[in-house]
């Protein structure tokens, strides 16, 4: 409460302004206006505080029920801003367009204390009923606005400091807005800012919630900014016109009112149609694509996204064949399609006609919904880490992090404490904050291991621990931390194998194995021409077409290094090709020549009848990569360098003798039982 004192200075400051309007300088342009409002049009007096009225227990529910939407897409907002802020003396205030008071997040202490001055839900606080105050003044002028302390108009809330901003809905109205009232002393900058960014969040949520059936576009001039809040955001129907638009779109492409974009084509706006946009969204896995303004002077980047809510006539035909769109009228169906059906829509970048590969979807996509663990096999890149993440997205736990770790890529010393993480000064080098260990990472999420097979065998042990119990325990640490994630594990060789000799835990196994999902090599499948056709255009915004002769080395080749070698050899090609065509010039020579590592190897070697009398028999390299192929005759040279002593070629590459055997092994390097290094025993095996 403020003093008597300070009542009278203030009712002096507050009367001064309808007298001489030059006092207004030492308030805001919109604080004064309000200031003269208070006065002149609403009759208030600064000097005769009266308490905002408050509705009804009948009044608040039917007014709180004309807001549900507002409400419902607010609340989670309000509570992350709150959060954000971290202020115990603060409140996140929701009001209507009238200045109802119909939801607020504050802790309790500050809300029983704002309550006996009148911020309460159900009060109400437009400028008529509380003066000069950030809620009602944003209101009427209709713009983010700070209301510090003394600004107010009645003394009783110089102690506070609001910042306010207004929510729009699709048609420009203002349908409320969202304010912090805390009592700082100073106006906070970033309070003022992160109340507009979560005023936005809330107008695309308004939008996501009005328009469920409609097709969603979002668009931005800058690549890196579509999905983020900086983005434009437009509701589509099934036949191309725009139902609702955010007021970033409405920025993005220099408009003034929804009015002038709202009811007309979405080809008006952009020099295509809505079929092309989700038809190229699909084939790029929903990475940005190229388009121009109608007007074809201005570059935007977009994705286009049919309905959550039911999927309509036209995305069912796009999905089946682009071409057949164009063709056939689009029929939305009353009633909704099953949830597996939406699960597997968010999978079809999987895959593009291969029999294999979409039963093994449908598989993983069925299992993954009871939170089953997955053990993904396939050949070095194949795509492991793409199906995991995929199934992440479509997983209970696909609001979490999707934390994936390469038990191979890790040196041995390290994967214990990236994989459980580490308190402060746990280990000589360790951070003096500590650090979280993945595991914990994905609590909540979804742990990725890719290549399990390389675990370290003490570590299998400790990972079959955490998978039993559901807790963790960093190194160092005495407490355990509680863990819940999803558990996709993925490797190129078979782990069944590796029980039986040993090299992998079989208690670990059975518990990693709730089911095994296969992913075909590349030359086995029968979608390559369209997978081909798929990362051309993910790579270019303006895809080349393919040659016969072209086409044809492509589908003939092999593949040893599956989808990532595809990527890399159209990735050249696409940067070499000079015109609207790539041809067997723009390839490599061995994808031209049909010719493989592991066949080169062969033509060169009588290298086989060379070998140290330690090796033991031939070496079966076809399930090599061409990275890996080269590693193997890497490390062979080594060998040879340091007579077969394991321990030199270890110290020579910086790693430990059991590292060195765990890569020999995974290279198809075997050593007889009789090999007369007396030091080549590995202790771990």
């Amino acid at each position: 409460m403020s003093s008597l004192g300070d009542v009278d200075t203030h009712v002096r400051e507050v009367l001064n302004i309808v007298n001489n309007p030059l006092a207004a300088r030492r308030a805001s342009d919109s604080v004064a206006q309000s200031w003269l409002r208070c006065l002149t049009e609403f009759r208030l007096d600064p000097a005769r505080f009266v308490m905002p009225p408050v509705l009804t227990q009948y009044e608040l529910t039917e007014r709180r029920e004309a807001a549900t939407d507002l409400i419902a897409c607010s609340k989670l907002e309000m509570t992350t801003l709150y959060q954000q802020l971290a202020d115990p003396e603060l409140a996140v205030v929701l009001v209507d367009a009238d200045g109802v008071i119909v939801h607020q997040v504050s802790s309790v202490p500050f809300g029983e204390a704002v309550a006996a001055d009148g911020l309460r839900v159900g009060a109400m606080w437009s400028e008529r009923e509380a003066g000069t105050n950030g809620m009602g003044t944003c209101l009427i002028e209709r713009e983010c606005i700070a209301v510090c302390q003394h600004e107010h108009f009645y003394p009783r809330y110089t102690s506070l400091t609001c910042s306010a901003a207004p929510i729009f809905d699709e048609r420009g109205s203002v349908v409320g807005v969202l304010d912090v009232t805390s009592r700082s002393k100073l106006l906070q900058q970033h309070s003022l800012v992160l109340v507009g960014m979560s005023r936005q969040m809330i107008e695309n949520r308004l939008i996501d919630a009005r328009y469920r059936h409609a097709n969603m576009i979002h668009f931005h001039s800058r690549p890196e900014f579509v999905g983020t809040l900086h983005a434009g955001k437009l509701a589509v129907s099934d036949e191309g016109v725009v139902l609702a638009a955010s007021r970033s779109a409405l920025f993005q492409l220099d408009l003034r009112s929804p009015a002038e974009l709202c009811g007309k084509r979405i080809e008006e706006a952009f020099n295509a149609t809505l079929e092309d946009m989700i038809a190229r969204s699909i084939r790029g896995s929903f990475h940005p694509v190229t388009v121009y303004s109608a007007k074809a002077n201005s570059r935007f980047f977009l994705t286009a996204q049919t309905p959550r809510e039911g999927a309509s006539g036209t995305t069912r035909i796009l999905m089946n064949d682009p071409a057949s769109a164009r063709s056939k009228p689009a029929a939305r169906k009353d009633t909704r399609e099953p949830a597996s059906a939406g699960r597997l829509d968010k999978l079809s970048h999987l895959e593009f006609g291969d029999p294999r590969m979409a039963s093994q979807i449908q598989l993983a996509a069925r299992v993954i919904q009871r939170k089953i663990p997955i053990i993904l096999r396939g050949q070095t890149g194949t795509g492991k880490e793409v199906f995991a993440n995929a199934l992440h997205s479509i997983s209970p736990n696909g609001g979490g992090a999707f934390v994936a770790v390469n038990c191979a890529s890790l040196p041995e010393n390290l994967i214990e404490s990236e994989l459980f993480g580490y308190r402060a000064g746990a280990f000589t080098g360790a951070q003096r904050e500590g650090r979280r260990g993945k595991i914990v990472q994905a609590n909540g999420g979804t742990l990725f291991l890719d290549e399990i097979g390389d675990m370290p065998l003490a570590l299998q042990a400790r990972l079959l621990r955490v998978l039993e119990e559901h807790e963790v325990t960093p190194l160092g640490a005495e407490t355990t931390v509680k863990v819940d994630f999803q558990l996709i594990s993925a490797s190129h060789r078979n782990l069944a194998e590796f029980v039986q000799t040993g090299m992998f835990r079989e208690d670990l196994y059975y518990r990693l194995n709730g089911i095994e999902i296969n992913l075909p090599p590349l030359r086995e499948r029968a979608d390559a021409l369209a997978l081909i056709g798929h990362i051309l255009e993910t790579e270019s915004d303006e895809p080349p077409a393919l040659s016969a002769e072209a086409r044809q080395a492509l589908l003939s080749y092999p593949w040893p290094g599956n989808i990532r070698q595809l990527r890399h050899v159209l990735q050249m090609a696409i940067a070499l090709c000079d015109g609207p065509e790539i041809r067997c010039a723009h390839l490599p020579a061995e994808i031209v020549n049909g010719v493989t590592p592991a066949t080169q190897a062969a033509v060169r070697a009588p290298a086989a009848t060379m070998q140290p009398p330690h090796l033991a028999g031939d070496a079966d390299t076809s399930a090599l990569n061409a990275i890996q192929v080269k590693e193997r005759e890497t490390v062979l040279q080594l060998l040879d360098e340091h007579r077969w002593n394991v321990s030199n070629v270890a110290k020579v590459l910086g790693i430990s003798r059991n590292t060195l055997y765990r890569k020999m092994h995974r290279l198809h390097i075997r050593l007889s039982h009789d090999t007369p290094a007396a030091d080549n025993a590995p202790s771990d095996a």
